[in-house]
């Protein structure tokens, strides 16, 4: 029998996700670990929480306590683990929206931003005025020793540092070529002897919206001028570091899964999966990363959605056990919150200056029609309140066009939107994959340049989603936020600024939807809440071990909870900075 139409798209879903499990289901049990901890937090409604847990073959067989595993560990060779069982443990953390690029490329250099940040590669204190950025960005470029290649920090933001473009730039570092990664990632400020020392000419940048030659500042678009003379950058030792600080930052945050939510920034995807399977195969790490590709990287090669698809099937073929691809792509809307390129509907921006739109509404439709009817689950990088509206447009042309169920459209980022959008999304079926960090960093100082406090203050608007019952997660985008779900809970429990204010409160979210949006409701925003996301007999064995109970602790501890460390598929993987 052959399946058309409407009836083709659903199957294409649901066999895309029959697939996540079928592959393991059947292996025959030859013996048991069983994992006990003080509480196993289980995440599943009829059975909360354990003392034990039996695992096989990566997976787990059952849930209770000793006493109630007994069954399985008199008919089986078994071997009790009590690494934990002084601690707590949650299903493994997953982060729904990461780029492993970014903190690769962020971390080879020194960060110089509005909040203090902690790497691999040491602590970066805050800065937060423009004297403590210019005396930060001074003692930085003073100790770069690497004559053959630019200095490069990230972390710049003219809302706090005030105007450092290429003049003031020129006038503090004469003879140093010098490039500032703005805070969004989405821009790059260049002084004159960097712009030579890159071959950049006025030329390049004649005819380019995004690119203003007189400030040095490359935008979006124009951004990826700058990124394709970086070839430092991508040198394999160093673009190698980059990215094992990256898989490091995982297993320091609790993450066993996170969802590379658009990859292909190198110029070439194949490159890009292939850095992220080398580093993480190669160290064993406890993790995996699902890939996700973006429309982007298509446009800018000429590709057709035809041979789009083409190519993601022959990535697919070459997925590993930690790094793979399923059935999603990703669409992009509007710009950058971060830059002030985020589309908003009236009033707009105070200052007057508007956002972008980073594909045209046809294109994109095109695009999204062409992979809605292929059964894909399709990803939206959407920031301000008409961007909201245009994927909702998008959204109901799509399920006009060609009816379809169960498809979790995903709103990537969330930075606004209002009551009415949320229910739409409710409506519609949509999920939300929100970033609660964006209260924390920006919304007082956009409250007062931006946005004004009405809508400042209600920046990722998580509490109407919670009232409303629209699934959602919370991701780190990082470098957007620190790869910290624990943080990410606190900010959204919390809503507490930078600047140590609780604004917005009326849309802080619960402990419990916090704890979910990084657990089984992040599982289910992508597809995958059959395999993680919960502690129950038939799932991975991923767990995340803490110190402390963060039902105990409350909503106001969670950033300072300790992680002793991971489960990956039953392996065992403490921090080795742990006792």
């Amino acid at each position: 029998m052959r399946l058309t139409g409407n009836l083709a798209c659903l199957a294409i879903t649901t066999i895309a996700s029959f697939a996540h499990s079928e592959a393991n289901v059947r292996q025959p049990i030859e013996s048991l670990t069983v994992f006990t901890a003080k509480r196993f937090v289980t995440m599943e409604p009829a059975l909360t929480e354990a003392t034990a847990v039996a695992v096989a073959n990566g997976r787990i067989v059952a849930v209770g306590d000793l006493d109630s595993l007994t069954p399985w560990t008199d008919r089986y060779p078994s071997t009790i683990d009590r690494s934990f069982e002084d601690r707590y443990v949650l299903p493994g953390f997953i982060d729904p929206h990461v780029h492993p690029s970014l903190p690769a490329i962020t971390t080879q250099f020194p960060y110089i931003a509005p909040e203090a940040w902690d790497l691999p590669t040491g602590h970066f204190p805050a800065a937060k005025t423009p004297e403590q950025y210019k005396q930060a960005l001074r003692a930085a470029v003073a100790a770069h020793d690497d004559a053959a290649v630019p200095f490069v920090t990230w972390g710049y933001h003219p809302l706090w540092h005030g105007e450092v473009f290429r003049d003031t730039l020129d006038a503090w570092f004469p003879e140093q070529p010098v490039i500032l990664w703005h805070r969004s990632f989405h821009e790059l400020i260049a002084n004159t002897t960097a712009l030579r020392r890159l071959g950049l000419t006025e030329e390049d940048a004649a005819g380019d919206a995004h690119a203003d030659w007189s400030r040095g500042l490359f935008s979006e678009g124009a951004a990826m001028q700058i990124m394709a003379r970086l070839t430092f950058v991508f040198e394999p030792e160093r673009f190698g570091r980059g990215m094992r600080n990256f898989a490091e930052l995982l297993h320091l945050g609790g993450v066993t899964t996170a969802v590379d939510m658009g990859f292909g920034i190198s110029g070439s995807p194949d490159a890009d999966i292939a850095a992220v399977r080398t580093t993480l195969e190669s160290m064993q790490a406890p993790s995996r990363v699902i890939m996700t590709p973006i429309i982007t990287s298509f446009l800018n090669r000429g590709v057709t959605p035809e041979a789009a698809m083409k190519e993601i099937d022959a990535w697919r073929q070459q997925s590993s056990r930690r790094v793979l691809l399923d059935r999603r792509f990703k669409l992009m809307i509007d710009g950058a919150v971060f830059s002030g390129l985020s589309q908003f509907g009236f009033p707009g921006y105070i200052d007057g200056h508007e956002g972008v739109w980073m594909v045209p509404l046809d294109t994109t439709l095109a695009w999204a029609q062409a992979f809605w009817d292929a059964g894909y689950q399709l990803h939206a990088h959407t920031n301000g309140d008409a961007s909201a509206a245009r994927m909702i447009h998008i959204l109901r042309t799509l399920l006009a066009n060609t009816p379809r169920v169960d498809h979790r459209f995903s709103l990537e980022h969330f930075a606004y939107t209002t009551e009415d959008q949320n229910r739409a999304l409710k409506n519609l079926g949509a999920v939300v994959s929100a970033n609660p960090y964006y209260h924390y960093i920006l919304s007082d100082i956009y409250s007062t340049q931006w946005l004004g406090a009405d809508r400042g203050e209600q920046m990722v608007r998580l509490g109407s989603l919670e009232r409303l019952g629209v699934p959602f997660t919370l991701h780190s985008d990082m470098p957007m936020a620190p790869l910290s779900p624990l943080t990410l809970a606190w900010t959204a429990t919390n809503r507490e600024t930078i600047n140590g204010n609780r604004t917005g409160q009326v849309e802080r979210v619960s402990l419990n939807a916090a704890l979910r949006a990084i657990t089984i409701d992040a599982a289910y925003a992508v597809g995958w809440e059959d395999e993680i996301g919960s502690i129950r007999a038939g799932k991975r064995a991923d767990f995340t071990v803490l110190d402390k109970d963060p039902y105990e602790v409350g909503a106001a501890g969670l950033k300072d909870i300790s992680i002793w460390g991971t489960v990956f598929e039953g392996e065992v993987a403490p921090l080795k900075q742990t006792p």
